[in-house]
């Protein structure tokens, strides 16, 4: 499931009654995003219930479902969603279900109070799992061959747990950054902003830093820079200078921060500002190079192929090809 590939990628949900809307949203959005900003369909979903009756959020908003959850030899990845009285739904027929089907699922993922249902079916058992800080100590004393660990989210095999639904939106752009890169993840990032606002002021939210959260300002501000330099990137060294620190310490800021180096990092920003260019402008790839801060447009062919596993004028032809059969079909 989280290799790096551009095959579309099937994902079932079983939605649990009382989950919470943005639970469900946590999951599908960043997909719908990754598939929005790529141009391809990299991911697919279906949604099922217990008895195949639309989903009862909690905002009282039904979601409907494709059918009732039956354990099948079905191998895509299977997330289990609950919010609230996951309990009612654990009856002894889900949880057989659910351990049928676990035997030839890619992954299994618990989501928030779906993380309970699968300890209670020992599908975590002697793996480590993430629980919702309230739930913590509970579930510990409850599940005491599942490791329980405070973080936000986990990956232990073929299990996948995580603890509220921010976390699952951290989930599911990790999934993204590993199966198509870094520089579509930070992109579909770039769709949520969910700091909260004693952190940071509207005004020092840039583009590059919304969805990320960031755990020191220098970093913060080293992204600023890079967004302001697109078409002519600072060296490391200066961008440290400017930030006030050293080069070594900025690199080890950003690992830390964000997970990634500032090399990695500005060259995102600069091949996805180039990608935004390919797709809503004519502008040729020797233009597009040079205002991304590339040396030449073979060059920038090069890094482009590398992270969206196509050239720019592929991504151009696939787009042609698109809107021509949308045309054809009205």
């Amino acid at each position: 499931m989280l290799t790096s590939v551009n095959e579309t990628l099937d994902i079932d949900l079983l939605i649990l009654p009382e989950t919470n809307l943005i639970l469900i949203a946590s999951v599908i959005e960043p997909l719908r995003g990754a598939n929005r900003i790529s141009g391809a369909e990299l991911y697919r979903w279906r949604l099922f219930t217990p008895d195949g009756s639309p989903a009862e959020t909690t905002s009282l908003i039904p979601v409907p479902a494709c059918s009732s959850f039956r354990p099948t030899s079905e191998t895509a990845p299977l997330f289990v969603l609950g919010s609230y009285n996951w309990r009612r739904s654990a009856t002894q027929a889900l949880k057989m279900q659910l351990s049928q089907t676990a035997r030839h699922r890619s992954m299994v993922a618990g989501v928030e109070s779906g993380t309970w249902l699968l300890a209670e079916a020992s599908l975590l058992d002697n793996v480590s799992a993430a629980v919702h800080w309230e739930d913590f100590d509970d579930f510990a004393l409850a599940y005491p061959q599942v490791r329980a660990v405070r973080d936000r989210y986990v990956i232990d095999g073929k299990r996948i747990t995580t603890a509220g639904s921010l976390p699952t939106v951290d989930l599911m752009l990790d999934i993204i950054r590993r199966r198509q890169g870094y520089s579509l993840a930070l992109e579909v990032s770039r769709l949520f902003i969910y700091e909260p606002a004693s952190t940071q002021s509207a005004a020092e939210l840039s583009p590059s830093t919304a969805g990320l959260r960031m755990r020191d300002p220098r970093v913060a501000q080293a992204i600023r820079l890079m967004e302001d330099h697109i078409e002519q990137p600072l060296v490391l060294t200066r961008l440290a200078r400017r930030v006030g620190v050293s080069a070594r310490h900025l690199q080890a800021l950003f690992q830390e921060s964000i997970g990634a180096p500032p090399h990695v990092h500005y060259l995102a920003l600069r091949l996805n500002a180039a990608r935004r260019k390919v797709i809503e402008t004519k502008a040729s790839f020797a233009e597009i190079a040079d205002a991304t801060g590339f040396n030449s447009a073979s060059a920038f062919s090069r890094s482009y192929r590398a992270s969206f596993s196509e050239s720019p004028s592929g991504t151009r032809r696939r787009l042609r090809r698109r809107i021509t059969a949308a045309a054809e079909q009205t």
